[in-house]
Protein backbone atom coordinates (compact mmCIF):
# COMPACT_ATOMS: atom_id res chain seq x y z
CA UNK A 1 0.00 0.00 0.00
CA UNK A 2 1.30 3.68 -1.34
CA UNK A 3 0.65 6.21 1.33
CA UNK A 4 1.60 9.86 0.88
CA UNK A 5 1.97 12.79 3.72
CA UNK A 6 1.47 16.17 2.73
CA UNK A 7 2.20 19.52 4.15
CA UNK A 8 0.11 21.80 1.90
CA UNK A 9 1.29 24.78 0.37
CA UNK A 10 0.84 27.77 3.05
CA UNK A 11 1.06 31.63 2.68
CA UNK A 12 0.19 32.13 6.23
CA UNK A 13 3.30 30.25 7.93
CA UNK A 14 3.34 32.20 11.39
CA UNK A 15 7.12 32.69 11.13
CA UNK A 16 7.90 32.64 7.52
CA UNK A 17 8.36 35.86 7.39
CA UNK A 18 10.55 36.08 10.42
CA UNK A 19 13.05 34.19 8.00
CA UNK A 20 11.99 30.80 9.28
CA UNK A 21 11.12 27.40 7.25
CA UNK A 22 11.17 24.64 9.49
CA UNK A 23 10.33 20.82 8.76
CA UNK A 24 6.90 19.25 9.14
CA UNK A 25 8.51 16.79 11.96
CA UNK A 26 5.15 15.19 12.57
CA UNK A 27 4.79 13.42 9.50
CA UNK A 28 8.26 12.81 8.81
CA UNK A 29 8.09 10.69 12.05
CA UNK A 30 4.91 8.99 10.96
CA UNK A 31 6.80 8.71 7.54
CA UNK A 32 9.38 6.75 9.05
CA UNK A 33 7.23 4.00 11.22
CA UNK A 34 5.45 3.54 8.01
CA UNK A 35 8.66 3.04 6.37
CA UNK A 36 9.91 0.30 9.25
CA UNK A 37 6.70 -1.10 8.82
CA UNK A 38 7.52 -2.16 5.10
CA UNK A 39 5.04 0.54 3.80
CA UNK A 40 5.75 2.73 0.07
CA UNK A 41 5.58 5.98 1.71
CA UNK A 42 6.61 9.76 0.55
CA UNK A 43 6.30 13.81 1.58
CA UNK A 44 4.99 16.44 -0.24
CA UNK A 45 6.12 19.04 1.60
CA UNK A 46 4.34 21.77 -0.68
CA UNK A 47 5.00 25.31 2.06
CA UNK A 48 8.51 24.61 1.52
CA UNK A 49 9.01 24.08 -2.02
CA UNK A 50 6.62 27.14 -2.69
CA UNK A 51 4.08 24.99 -4.61
CA UNK A 52 1.60 26.45 -6.45
CA UNK A 53 -1.58 24.12 -6.80
CA UNK A 54 -1.00 23.28 -10.34
CA UNK A 55 2.00 21.94 -9.08
CA UNK A 56 0.61 19.89 -6.12
CA UNK A 57 -2.09 18.42 -8.65
CA UNK A 58 0.62 17.29 -11.18
CA UNK A 59 2.53 16.00 -8.46
CA UNK A 60 -0.17 14.01 -7.14
CA UNK A 61 -1.20 12.86 -10.70
CA UNK A 62 2.34 11.23 -10.72
CA UNK A 63 1.95 8.96 -7.30
CA UNK A 64 -1.40 7.00 -7.05
CA UNK A 65 -1.20 6.62 -3.92
CA UNK A 66 -4.03 4.04 -2.03
CA UNK A 67 -4.02 6.89 1.56
CA UNK A 68 -2.96 10.53 1.87
CA UNK A 69 -2.39 12.13 5.13
CA UNK A 70 -2.76 15.90 5.49
CA UNK A 71 -1.11 17.84 8.02
CA UNK A 72 -3.52 20.90 9.53
CA UNK A 73 -2.60 23.89 11.80
CA UNK A 74 -5.26 26.14 12.78
CA UNK A 75 -4.55 28.81 9.70
CA UNK A 76 -3.73 26.00 7.45
CA UNK A 77 -6.87 24.38 7.58
CA UNK A 78 -8.62 25.66 4.60
CA UNK A 79 -5.36 24.96 2.89
CA UNK A 80 -6.09 21.34 3.85
CA UNK A 81 -9.02 21.11 2.78
CA UNK A 82 -8.51 22.19 -0.55
CA UNK A 83 -5.99 19.77 -0.68
CA UNK A 84 -8.40 17.28 0.60
CA UNK A 85 -10.59 17.91 -2.13
CA UNK A 86 -7.73 18.03 -4.46
CA UNK A 87 -7.01 14.29 -3.61
CA UNK A 88 -10.50 13.24 -3.97
CA UNK A 89 -10.73 14.97 -7.55
CA UNK A 90 -8.15 13.21 -9.17
CA UNK A 91 -8.42 9.89 -7.36
CA UNK A 92 -11.93 9.51 -5.53
CA UNK A 93 -11.10 6.18 -4.14
CA UNK A 94 -7.98 7.31 -1.97
CA UNK A 95 -8.98 7.38 1.36
CA UNK A 96 -8.03 10.94 2.32
CA UNK A 97 -6.89 11.49 6.56
CA UNK A 98 -6.12 14.69 8.38
CA UNK A 99 -4.30 15.18 11.17
CA UNK A 100 -2.23 17.78 13.42
CA UNK A 101 -3.64 20.44 15.90
CA UNK A 102 -6.20 21.39 14.59
CA UNK A 103 -8.22 18.55 13.02
CA UNK A 104 -7.82 16.65 17.04
CA UNK A 105 -9.28 19.08 18.37
CA UNK A 106 -11.86 20.39 15.55
CA UNK A 107 -12.98 16.47 14.31
CA UNK A 108 -16.43 17.51 13.86
CA UNK A 109 -15.83 20.43 11.87
CA UNK A 110 -13.06 19.09 9.30
CA UNK A 111 -15.31 15.43 9.12
CA UNK A 112 -18.11 18.12 7.56
CA UNK A 113 -16.81 18.06 4.14
CA UNK A 114 -17.06 15.31 1.66
CA UNK A 115 -13.50 14.94 1.42
CA UNK A 116 -11.99 14.07 4.21
CA UNK A 117 -12.88 10.15 5.69
CA UNK A 118 -10.60 10.13 8.73
CA UNK A 119 -9.36 12.60 11.62
CA UNK A 120 -6.47 11.46 13.41
CA UNK A 121 -5.95 12.99 16.91
CA UNK A 122 -3.63 13.18 18.86
CA UNK A 123 -0.23 11.55 18.41
CA UNK A 124 0.14 9.93 15.20
CA UNK A 125 2.79 7.69 14.66
CA UNK A 126 1.31 4.60 15.65
CA UNK A 127 -2.35 5.60 15.75
CA UNK A 128 -1.42 6.06 11.43
CA UNK A 129 0.16 2.42 11.59
CA UNK A 130 -2.52 0.41 12.55
CA UNK A 131 -4.96 2.49 10.44
CA UNK A 132 -3.42 1.32 7.22
CA UNK A 133 -2.89 -1.88 8.66
CA UNK A 134 -6.83 -1.94 9.04
CA UNK A 135 -7.34 -0.38 5.76
CA UNK A 136 -4.74 -2.84 4.21
CA UNK A 137 -6.43 -5.62 5.44
CA UNK A 138 -9.79 -4.36 4.71
CA UNK A 139 -10.81 -4.26 8.70
CA UNK A 140 -13.02 -2.36 10.75
CA UNK A 141 -11.82 0.78 11.23
CA UNK A 142 -13.88 1.52 14.39
CA UNK A 143 -11.41 -0.82 16.09
CA UNK A 144 -8.61 1.67 16.03
CA UNK A 145 -7.97 3.72 18.53
CA UNK A 146 -7.31 7.64 18.21
CA UNK A 147 -9.05 8.23 15.04
CA UNK A 148 -12.19 9.99 14.78
CA UNK A 149 -14.67 8.99 11.55
CA UNK A 150 -18.36 10.59 10.67
CA UNK A 151 -20.41 10.55 13.37
CA UNK A 152 -17.77 8.27 15.24
CA UNK A 153 -14.98 8.79 17.78
CA UNK A 154 -13.01 6.13 18.99
CA UNK A 155 -11.49 6.14 21.81
CA UNK A 156 -7.99 7.71 22.87
CA UNK A 157 -4.52 5.95 22.24
CA UNK A 158 -2.25 6.14 25.06
CA UNK A 159 0.71 8.29 24.73
CA UNK A 160 4.08 7.38 23.24
CA UNK A 161 5.79 6.34 26.79
CA UNK A 162 9.44 5.33 25.32
CA UNK A 163 10.68 8.15 23.04
CA UNK A 164 13.63 5.87 21.75
CA UNK A 165 11.12 3.35 20.32
CA UNK A 166 10.86 6.19 17.65
CA UNK A 167 12.85 6.32 14.67
CA UNK A 168 14.21 8.88 13.87
CA UNK A 169 11.79 11.41 11.29
CA UNK A 170 12.48 10.27 7.54
CA UNK A 171 14.14 13.29 6.10
CA UNK A 172 15.54 11.42 2.80
CA UNK A 173 12.28 12.61 2.23
CA UNK A 174 11.89 16.06 2.55
CA UNK A 175 13.40 18.91 0.09
CA UNK A 176 16.19 19.27 3.43
CA UNK A 177 18.15 22.51 1.29
CA UNK A 178 14.51 24.70 1.29
CA UNK A 179 14.62 24.54 5.11
CA UNK A 180 16.31 27.50 7.26
CA UNK A 181 16.53 29.41 10.40
CA UNK A 182 16.27 33.85 10.40
CA UNK A 183 17.75 33.17 7.00
CA UNK A 184 20.74 32.12 7.82
CA UNK A 185 22.09 29.14 4.41
CA UNK A 186 23.44 26.50 6.96
CA UNK A 187 21.47 23.87 6.38
CA UNK A 188 18.99 23.48 9.06
CA UNK A 189 16.88 20.87 10.60
CA UNK A 190 14.35 20.99 13.58
CA UNK A 191 14.19 17.83 16.33
CA UNK A 192 12.60 17.30 19.72
CA UNK A 193 14.38 15.45 22.78
CA UNK A 194 10.75 15.48 24.82
CA UNK A 195 7.32 15.41 24.00
CA UNK A 196 4.61 16.75 27.06
CA UNK A 197 4.63 20.02 29.42
CA UNK A 198 3.43 20.33 32.84
CA UNK A 199 3.27 24.16 32.54
CA UNK A 200 -0.28 25.03 31.83
CA UNK A 201 0.17 28.49 29.84
CA UNK A 202 -3.61 29.20 28.91
CA UNK A 203 -3.17 30.08 25.49
CA UNK A 204 -0.77 27.00 24.39
CA UNK A 205 -2.29 23.94 23.02
CA UNK A 206 0.99 21.43 23.50
CA UNK A 207 -0.63 19.68 26.97
CA UNK A 208 -3.87 19.15 25.76
CA UNK A 209 -2.11 17.58 22.64
CA UNK A 210 0.79 15.77 24.10
CA UNK A 211 -0.24 15.69 27.63
CA UNK A 212 0.84 17.49 31.02
CA UNK A 213 3.96 14.78 31.58
CA UNK A 214 7.55 15.49 30.44
CA UNK A 215 8.39 12.67 28.44
CA UNK A 216 12.03 12.29 27.28
CA UNK A 217 14.41 10.68 24.95
CA UNK A 218 17.81 9.81 25.75
CA UNK A 219 20.59 12.16 25.36
CA UNK A 220 22.58 9.06 23.80
CA UNK A 221 19.24 9.28 21.49
CA UNK A 222 19.34 12.73 20.82
CA UNK A 223 23.10 13.18 19.91
CA UNK A 224 23.04 10.34 17.91
CA UNK A 225 20.06 11.57 15.64
CA UNK A 226 22.05 15.32 16.08
CA UNK A 227 25.32 13.26 14.73
CA UNK A 228 22.76 11.81 11.80
CA UNK A 229 21.83 15.00 10.77
CA UNK A 230 25.41 16.60 10.67
CA UNK A 231 27.01 13.38 8.76
CA UNK A 232 24.03 12.30 6.73
CA UNK A 233 22.29 15.72 5.96
CA UNK A 234 25.02 18.21 6.14
CA UNK A 235 23.10 20.32 8.71
CA UNK A 236 24.70 22.85 10.23
CA UNK A 237 22.04 24.18 12.56
CA UNK A 238 19.60 22.47 14.32
CA UNK A 239 16.65 24.09 16.47
CA UNK A 240 15.25 22.35 18.77
CA UNK A 241 11.24 22.66 19.19
CA UNK A 242 10.53 21.40 22.49
CA UNK A 243 7.81 23.53 24.50
CA UNK A 244 10.22 23.85 26.86
CA UNK A 245 14.10 22.75 26.15
CA UNK A 246 15.39 23.36 29.39
CA UNK A 247 12.68 22.40 31.86
CA UNK A 248 15.03 19.25 32.94
CA UNK A 249 18.79 20.84 33.56
CA UNK A 250 19.44 17.44 33.78
CA UNK A 251 18.84 15.98 30.51
CA UNK A 252 20.12 19.35 28.83
CA UNK A 253 23.68 18.91 30.82
CA UNK A 254 23.72 15.38 29.49
CA UNK A 255 22.88 16.16 25.99
CA UNK A 256 25.85 18.92 26.38
CA UNK A 257 28.24 16.68 27.43
CA UNK A 258 27.10 14.19 24.99
CA UNK A 259 28.04 16.86 22.12
CA UNK A 260 31.44 17.39 23.88
CA UNK A 261 32.75 14.23 24.03
CA UNK A 262 31.63 13.62 20.43
CA UNK A 263 33.18 16.72 19.31
CA UNK A 264 30.23 17.28 16.92
CA UNK A 265 30.88 20.34 15.32
CA UNK A 266 27.22 21.82 15.06
CA UNK A 267 25.26 24.91 16.07
CA UNK A 268 22.04 25.01 17.69
CA UNK A 269 18.88 26.76 19.71
CA UNK A 270 16.05 25.92 21.53
CA UNK A 271 13.39 27.72 23.50
CA UNK A 272 13.65 28.26 26.90
CA UNK A 273 11.44 29.59 29.65
CA UNK A 274 13.13 32.36 31.50
CA UNK A 275 12.71 30.48 35.35
CA UNK A 276 14.82 27.35 34.13
CA UNK A 277 18.10 29.35 33.09
CA UNK A 278 20.90 29.58 35.35
CA UNK A 279 24.76 30.74 34.66
CA UNK A 280 26.10 27.71 34.89
CA UNK A 281 23.48 25.99 32.74
CA UNK A 282 23.87 28.82 29.95
CA UNK A 283 27.93 28.29 30.44
CA UNK A 284 27.82 24.69 29.12
CA UNK A 285 24.82 25.03 26.99
CA UNK A 286 26.92 27.96 24.62
CA UNK A 287 30.11 25.42 25.13
CA UNK A 288 28.43 22.81 23.15
CA UNK A 289 27.06 24.94 20.32
CA UNK A 290 24.06 26.45 21.31
CA UNK A 291 23.96 30.36 19.90
CA UNK A 292 19.53 30.83 19.65
CA UNK A 293 17.15 30.89 22.74
CA UNK A 294 13.32 31.36 21.97
CA UNK A 295 11.81 32.89 25.16
CA UNK A 296 8.78 34.24 25.98
CA UNK A 297 7.85 37.14 27.32
CA UNK A 298 4.46 37.73 26.79
CA UNK A 299 3.94 41.13 28.75
CA UNK A 300 5.55 43.32 31.09
CA UNK A 301 2.32 43.29 33.35
CA UNK A 302 2.47 40.91 35.78
CA UNK A 303 -1.17 40.81 36.62
CA UNK A 304 -1.11 39.82 32.77
CA UNK A 305 1.21 36.95 33.22
CA UNK A 306 -0.95 35.17 35.84
CA UNK A 307 -3.71 35.48 34.23
CA UNK A 308 -2.04 33.47 31.77
CA UNK A 309 -0.25 30.68 33.97
CA UNK A 310 2.65 31.53 32.84
CA UNK A 311 3.95 31.56 36.19
CA UNK A 312 7.40 33.42 35.80
CA UNK A 313 7.76 37.07 37.22
CA UNK A 314 8.94 40.50 35.11
CA UNK A 315 12.62 40.30 37.10
CA UNK A 316 12.75 36.55 36.62
CA UNK A 317 12.64 37.78 32.21
CA UNK A 318 15.15 40.39 32.76
CA UNK A 319 17.53 38.16 34.34
CA UNK A 320 17.52 35.48 31.68
CA UNK A 321 17.98 37.87 28.56
CA UNK A 322 21.07 39.54 30.98
CA UNK A 323 22.64 36.03 31.24
CA UNK A 324 21.95 35.09 27.44
CA UNK A 325 23.81 38.26 26.57
CA UNK A 326 27.04 37.79 29.57
CA UNK A 327 27.15 34.19 27.12
CA UNK A 328 26.75 35.89 23.93
CA UNK A 329 23.70 33.80 23.35
CA UNK A 330 20.99 34.82 20.11
CA UNK A 331 17.57 35.79 21.84
CA UNK A 332 14.65 36.01 19.96
CA UNK A 333 11.78 37.38 22.28
CA UNK A 334 8.22 36.25 22.11
CA UNK A 335 5.75 38.50 23.16
CA UNK A 336 1.44 38.46 23.45
CA UNK A 337 -0.12 42.20 22.34
CA UNK A 338 -3.93 42.10 23.06
CA UNK A 339 -4.79 39.67 25.87
CA UNK A 340 -8.28 40.11 27.38
CA UNK A 341 -7.20 42.76 29.67
CA UNK A 342 -4.55 44.42 27.95
CA UNK A 343 -5.20 47.90 27.54
CA UNK A 344 -3.11 50.39 25.16
CA UNK A 345 -1.24 51.73 28.11
CA UNK A 346 0.00 48.09 28.84
CA UNK A 347 0.80 47.12 25.56
CA UNK A 348 2.79 49.93 25.18
CA UNK A 349 4.54 49.39 28.35
CA UNK A 350 5.44 45.85 27.24
CA UNK A 351 6.67 47.16 23.56
CA UNK A 352 9.19 49.32 26.01
CA UNK A 353 10.20 46.71 27.73
CA UNK A 354 11.01 44.33 25.17
CA UNK A 355 13.29 47.56 23.80
CA UNK A 356 14.73 47.55 27.36
CA UNK A 357 15.38 43.55 27.12
CA UNK A 358 17.59 44.43 23.54
CA UNK A 359 16.95 41.35 22.19
CA UNK A 360 18.44 39.75 19.32
CA UNK A 361 14.84 39.66 17.50
CA UNK A 362 11.24 40.65 18.63
CA UNK A 363 8.78 38.81 17.36
CA UNK A 364 5.01 40.95 18.72
CA UNK A 365 1.94 38.70 18.02
CA UNK A 366 -1.37 39.26 18.69
CA UNK A 367 -3.19 37.26 21.20
CA UNK A 368 -5.20 34.62 18.72
CA UNK A 369 -7.10 31.88 20.83
CA UNK A 370 -6.42 28.29 19.51
CA UNK A 371 -8.70 25.75 19.38
CA UNK A 372 -7.57 23.24 22.68
CA UNK A 373 -6.33 26.00 24.39
CA UNK A 374 -7.87 26.74 27.58
CA UNK A 375 -7.60 30.81 26.32
CA UNK A 376 -10.07 29.49 23.29
CA UNK A 377 -12.40 27.82 25.76
CA UNK A 378 -12.32 30.92 27.82
CA UNK A 379 -12.90 33.03 24.94
CA UNK A 380 -16.03 31.54 23.39
CA UNK A 381 -17.73 31.43 26.78
CA UNK A 382 -17.32 35.12 27.01
CA UNK A 383 -17.64 36.02 23.66
CA UNK A 384 -14.64 38.11 23.20
CA UNK A 385 -13.89 36.05 19.42
CA UNK A 386 -14.42 38.62 16.52
CA UNK A 387 -13.05 37.10 13.94
CA UNK A 388 -14.07 33.49 12.79
CA UNK A 389 -12.32 32.73 9.56
CA UNK A 390 -9.41 29.96 10.50
CA UNK A 391 -7.15 31.93 8.36
CA UNK A 392 -6.43 35.13 10.15
CA UNK A 393 -5.39 32.74 13.09
CA UNK A 394 -2.15 33.96 12.22
CA UNK A 395 -0.98 35.58 15.17
CA UNK A 396 -0.46 38.43 12.93
CA UNK A 397 -4.40 39.23 12.02
CA UNK A 398 -6.07 40.55 15.15
CA UNK A 399 -9.32 38.12 16.11
CA UNK A 400 -10.48 40.01 19.32
CA UNK A 401 -10.95 43.04 20.89
CA UNK A 402 -9.54 44.28 24.54
CA UNK A 403 -11.01 46.64 26.66
CA UNK A 404 -9.91 49.62 25.41
CA UNK A 405 -8.69 48.21 21.38
CA UNK A 406 -10.58 47.54 18.38
CA UNK A 407 -9.00 45.51 16.11
CA UNK A 408 -7.55 48.24 14.38
CA UNK A 409 -6.34 49.73 16.84
CA UNK A 410 -4.84 46.65 17.90
CA UNK A 411 -3.31 45.65 14.12
CA UNK A 412 -1.65 49.43 14.03
CA UNK A 413 0.05 48.81 17.73
CA UNK A 414 1.47 45.86 16.58
CA UNK A 415 2.42 48.32 13.59
CA UNK A 416 4.56 50.60 15.85
CA UNK A 417 6.19 47.34 17.99
CA UNK A 418 7.70 46.15 14.86
CA UNK A 419 8.29 49.61 13.66
CA UNK A 420 10.04 51.18 16.78
CA UNK A 421 11.59 47.80 17.39
CA UNK A 422 13.70 46.88 14.45
CA UNK A 423 14.23 50.41 13.17
CA UNK A 424 16.53 51.55 15.43
CA UNK A 425 19.48 52.90 14.31
CA UNK A 426 21.41 51.79 17.72
CA UNK A 427 20.02 48.44 16.69
CA UNK A 428 20.75 47.76 13.15
CA UNK A 429 24.01 48.70 13.41
CA UNK A 430 24.57 46.09 16.40
CA UNK A 431 22.88 43.41 14.97
CA UNK A 432 24.25 43.86 11.72
CA UNK A 433 27.41 43.48 13.43
CA UNK A 434 26.83 40.18 14.65
CA UNK A 435 24.52 39.03 11.96
CA UNK A 436 25.27 40.83 8.62
CA UNK A 437 23.05 39.90 5.82
CA UNK A 438 20.41 37.82 8.06
CA UNK A 439 19.33 40.80 9.83
CA UNK A 440 18.77 42.33 6.71
CA UNK A 441 16.52 39.59 5.24
CA UNK A 442 14.86 39.57 8.69
CA UNK A 443 13.64 43.46 8.97
CA UNK A 444 12.51 43.16 5.34
CA UNK A 445 10.37 40.09 5.69
CA UNK A 446 9.05 41.99 8.89
CA UNK A 447 8.62 44.68 7.15
CA UNK A 448 6.68 42.97 3.96
CA UNK A 449 4.55 41.01 6.41
CA UNK A 450 3.64 43.83 8.95
CA UNK A 451 4.73 47.12 8.14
Amino acid sequence: MKVTFINPPQTNSKYKFIGVVAPPLGISYMAAVLEENGYDVNIIDASALEMTWEDLEDELNGTSPQVVAITALTPTIQQARKTAQLVKKISPETTVVMGGYHPTFNHQEVLKTDYVDVVVMGEGEYTMLELVQTLENGGDLSHVRGIALEGQVNPPRPLITNMDALPFPARHLLPMDHYKMLNMKTGMATMITSRGCPMQCSFCASAALHGPKLRLRSPENVVDEMEHLVRDHHVGIIAFMDDTFTLNHRMVEAICDEIKKRDLDVFWGCTARVDTLSADLLEKMRGAGCITLFMGVESADQQMLDATSKNITIEKIRQAFQLSKKYKIRTIASVVLGMPGDTKESIKRTVNFVRELNPSYAVFSLATPYPGTRFYKESVEKNLIKVKDWSKYTLIAPVLETVDCSLEELRNLQYKAFRNFYLRPGYLLRQAWIDGPILLKTVAGVIREVI
